[in-house]
């Protein structure tokens, strides 16, 4: 099995050392975060002239240290190993097992002489302490289950080969280690069955769980439409004739969130430069995750390449809304009627902005048509792209509007400037 270097999360690390800050490696389970912590920042680490006695790790995961899940039974440990005034090298694996974490990072904090890393599988009690908590002190550094570009550069075969297993299996790194169809599938399920599930239900003590298992089924149906807490309820009660509250779906929505397997984007109003307070859409971080919670039954291309297409944007680090943009057209008797217009993705990275189509096909010059057209009503100067889901090349029409192949997309880092 060939090693994926993860250069973009490596690089990160190495250039947040020493900055007297902890570093917190954030994610879903199974993304590769110990992997990027203990394997690949610890060889580079070696490979810099660091003794191995000034690097100490410990795996909070693992059952042999389950006495270090004891705040006071990790410092002692920690300072133990610290005897010198060299510079030590703190790696602590899924820190969010061990009670009152905050206090003993910031124990670590009071040292002059340690650079401190962490990772973590859970956003409330990560996130939400680097701010409250660390006071400024923790920077955090989110990884995903790997992109395209790093799948294929350990994927044997053709680049649409792979994509097309990409979108059916995901980018979870273990993935590829699995030889057959029916050992991918059978990861896939047992892993969201046995560890995702298994953490939310014992995180939050959720006895009954019918109901959030089957609120997973259905934002896994629905991924790329616009939903909210109360029009899930709706459905439950029509279609599964179970009555469920308002506040128990955005809870169960909020787990899923805080354990990264899916992200909401909010609507974002274009013209009006405001955001929209509901519906949202959701999308899953991983796809073979998606996939496989559904028994592999939907595989509608067309919304398996928007979620695609979401992700690879969080990947490069942008924040991702839906835009919507105000339209006018007349009706069958000659009436101006009022009506909102979708853009898939608005991306905002510092002062950049683009936005965005996903159109697995257009085959006929009516569904191009329709792919300009909320582009086109859309009047400001930031480039606008239409992503389409087959080989084409890269071009770029008198509206100003460019066409760009998935492939292209996925595969060259700096393709939202081609």
């Amino acid at each position: 099995m060939k090693i994926i270097a993860r250069k973009k999360y490596l690089d990160e690390l190495i250039s947040l050392r020493h900055n007297g800050m902890i570093k917190v490696v954030t994610g879903m389970r199974r993304s590769g975060k110990s992997f990027l912590l203990f394997y690949l920042f610890y060889d580079y680490l070696k490979s810099n002239g660091i003794p191995d006695d000034h690097i100490i790790k410990v795996d909070l995961d693992d059952y042999k240290n389950i006495s270090m899940r004891n705040p006071d039974t990790l410092y002692s440990y920690v300072i133990g190993n610290i005897v010198d005034n060299g510079m030590y090298y703190i790696l602590l694996d899924e820190v969010q097992m061990v009670e009152h974490f905050e206090d003993v990072l910031n124990g670590f904090l009071k040292m002059h002489n340690v650079d401190i890393y962490v990772t973590g599988s859970n956003a409330k009690f990560l996130s939400k302490d680097i701010i409250t908590e660390f006071r400024g002190r923790g920077y955090e550094v989110r990884i995903y289950p790997l992109s395209f570009s790093e799948y294929m550069s350990a994927y044997p075969g053709s680049v649409q080969a792979g994509l097309n297993e990409y979108m059916l299996y995901g980018g979870l790194p273990q993935i590829l280690m699995q030889g057959t169809e029916e050992q991918k599938v059978h990861f896939l399920q047992s892993l969201f069955t046995e560890t995702y599930i298994k953490d939310i239900k014992e995180r939050y003590d959720i006895r009954k769980d019918d109901d959030l298992e089957e609120l997973i089924n259905l934002m896994a149906s629905g991924i790329g439409a616009l939903t909210n807490p109360n029009k899930l309820a709706n459905t439950f009660l029509s279609e599964k004739k179970v009555s469920i509250s308002y506040d128990t779906i955005k809870d169960y929505i909020d787990y899923l969130c805080d354990s990264f397997l899916v992200e909401k984007s909010t609507r974002y109003d274009i013209k009006g430069k405001k955001y929209i307070s509901t519906p949202f859409k959701y999308y899953f971080m991983d796809l073979g995750l998606r996939n496989a919670r559904i028994n592999f039954r939907q595989s509608e291309k067309s919304h398996l390449m928007e979620n695609l297409i979401y992700n690879e944007l969080r990947i490069r680090g942008y924040n991702v809304d839906v835009g919507v943009v105000p339209a006018v057209y007349k009706d069958a008797a000659g009436r101006q009627q009022r009506t909102s217009l979708e853009v898939d993705f608005v991306c905002n990275l510092g002062s950049k902005r683009y936005y965005i189509q996903s159109a697995f096909r257009m085959e006929t010059d009516e569904k191009a048509r329709q792919e300009h057209l909320s582009l086109l009503k859309i009047d400001d100067s930031f480039k606008k792209l239409i992503i389409l889901g087959e080989e084409t090349p890269v071009t770029r029409d008198e509206n100003g509007i460019t066409t760009i192949s998935i492939y292209d997309f996925l595969l060259s880092p700096n393709s939202l400037e081609l």
